[in-house]
């Protein structure tokens, strides 16, 4: 039921290949333009500082609900990285009225599983624990957790949420944010503000330290013995020596081990609060009703502590960074730049350029790479690891057998320089123009990725209107714009290389 996003700002380039096709069309066409999303999109704060914005569209008696919280892994100190995520999972489990057959039986024993794994955890820091004491609390511990599982009623939330018609429940986290999801029936408008309200309010941290084992299981799966992973982590913590975006969304495993639920739920109640929450509903909702059901269940929410912004500061790279990843899989490259965020001029030419180099059959590095010379099986670009704070451009390159990454990695330098020598010529500029705003406004007209995309600009740029600026911006860049941006960019100091080397056990 969760997901971690690494790079969720990527929507631009990767609706194309999701959706298949450019056409615009369908009962949103019209209405996914720039004009019609200033006047249609109605966005309210509350008193306590909880954002909504709502966008009626009466085509299906549905409406999909975003409640997108401005906390990721990028908000996370040393003592507590993973718990954004670990969170994620944790919100699943119930609260104080869902989830359980009787919290006033269950709260003694979440209180004794707490103090008992508590000790576990310091004792396995301890070489000099004893390992009968260690065995003796661990059968208590299981003892504890099979007399609680009895009270608690798994999965509820996701069984409400089925009863009434809901699907696609989820949630994800990626470095800058959090986000929960569903579509319902229109009428369901009230049942969903009182499920999210309560989980605000109520959250209880019901099944942590199986959940903890879960996570760590997660990151052993998806991080540890998968050359993707390993690869991706390895790129981050290369390339960023002090920004937390160097960190993993999940945490390292050490991270995991250590995380308690004092820490977990202090996170909890300080950032997942009305003031860092943005709530999109966009559907066969009336507006009026909408707000007045939000301002009925949310009004009252304290608070909470704003996020504060992160303010280490990457140092400006002076020199390559290359790290060589062993494992036993075909060999592949990662070659990443770093580059500034929004609103910066040089990340709307960036957008443009990945379509430019990768994007399609046509784009410049599948011509010339996978078709013309044959050096490749796979090309793509991409910009991670998350959008609050200036991140990277990222190419992934796949040889093809029997030529070497070192093969590969020099063409793709020599594509690149022909970037930086020669602009791009205005009808090819245009066309790919083009192309980007139609995959933009094929996403945008479905209910999921308008409440998708206002939620997350609101968090990321500061105002959902981003969207609405965005082909003005583009529109005014030029092929001289993209070759400035590559030169300021593309060269060989500011270049952080990964290559994953075949090596059998």
């Amino acid at each position: 039921m969760t997901a971690i996003i690494h790079n969720p700002f990527r929507f631009f380039l990767l609706v194309g290949a999701l959706l298949g096709g450019l056409v615009v069309a369908g009962p949103n066409a019209a209405w996914a333009t720039d004009d019609a999303l200033q006047n249609k999109v109605q966005q309210f704060t509350l008193d306590n500082g909880l954002t909504l914005l709502v966008a009626e569209r009466h085509d299906s008696p549905t409406f999909t609900a975003y409640m997108t919280i401005g906390v990721g892994s990028v908000d996370e100190v040393a003592d507590n990285r993973g718990v954004a995520h670990l969170l994620e999972h944790m919100r699943f489990k119930g609260t104080r009225r869902i989830g359980t057959r009787d919290f006033t039986a269950e709260q003694p024993l979440l209180d004794q599983i707490g103090q008992t794994a508590r000790i576990l955890d310091q004792l396995r820091h301890d070489p000099h624990a004893d390992p009968a004491q260690q065995a003796r609390l661990q059968e208590q511990l299981k003892t504890l957790q099979h007399q609680q599982r009895a009270l608690v009623v798994k999965d509820e939330f996701s069984q409400i949420y089925a009863r009434n018609g809901g699907v696609g429940f989820n949630a994800f986290t990626g470095k800058d944010l959090t986000s929960y999801l569903i579509s319902l029936p229109a009428n369901k408008l009230e049942l969903w503000m009182s499920l999210e309200a309560d989980r605000m309010q109520n959250t209880v941290l019901r099944e942590f330290y199986t959940e903890r084992d879960v996570v760590q299981e997660e990151r052993r799966r998806s991080y540890e013995s998968r050359p993707s992973g390993m690869m991706y982590e390895a790129l981050l913590s290369t390339a960023f020596r002090v920004h937390p975006y160097r960190h993993p969304v999940i945490g390292w495993s050490s991270d995991i081990e250590n995380l308690t639920r004092e820490q977990t739920a202090d996170f909890l109640h300080r950032y997942y609060a009305p003031v860092n929450t943005v709530i999109a509903i966009v559907g066969d909702v009336d507006t009026q009703q909408t707000l007045d059901y939000v301002q009925q269940y949310f009004g009252s929410i304290p608070a909470g502590d704003k996020i504060p912004p992160v303010t280490a500061v990457e140092p400006q790279q002076r020199g390559e960074r290359r790290c060589n990843v062993r494992f036993d899989a075909e060999p592949q490259l990662l070659v990443a730049f770093h580059k500034p965020t929004l609103p910066s001029r040089d990340d709307y030419a960036f957008d443009l350029i990945s379509q430019m180099l990768t994007e399609g059959p046509t784009s410049q590095l599948y011509r010339s790479l996978v078709l013309d010379q044959q050096l490749a099986t796979h090309v793509s670009s991409y910009s991670a690891p998350g959008a609050r704070y200036d991140n990277l451009f990222i190419l992934s390159l796949t040889p093809r057998s029997p030529h070497t990454t070192a093969e590969l990695e020099q063409a793709l330098y020599q594509e690149l320089e022909q970037l930086k020598q020669q602009p791009i010529a205005p009808q090819e500029l245009t066309r790919i123009a083009k192309r980007l705003r139609a995959e933009r406004l094929r996403y945008l007209r479905t209910n999921d990725g308008l409440a998708n995309m206002l939620t997350r600009f609101q968090v990321v740029a500061g105002d959902w209107r981003y969207l609405v600026d965005y082909d003005q911006q583009i529109a005014t860049l030029t092929g001289e714009d993209l070759q400035q941006a590559a030169k300021r960019w593309f060269n060989e100091e500011n270049r952080t290389v990964i290559t994953l080397v075949q090596e059998k056990p």
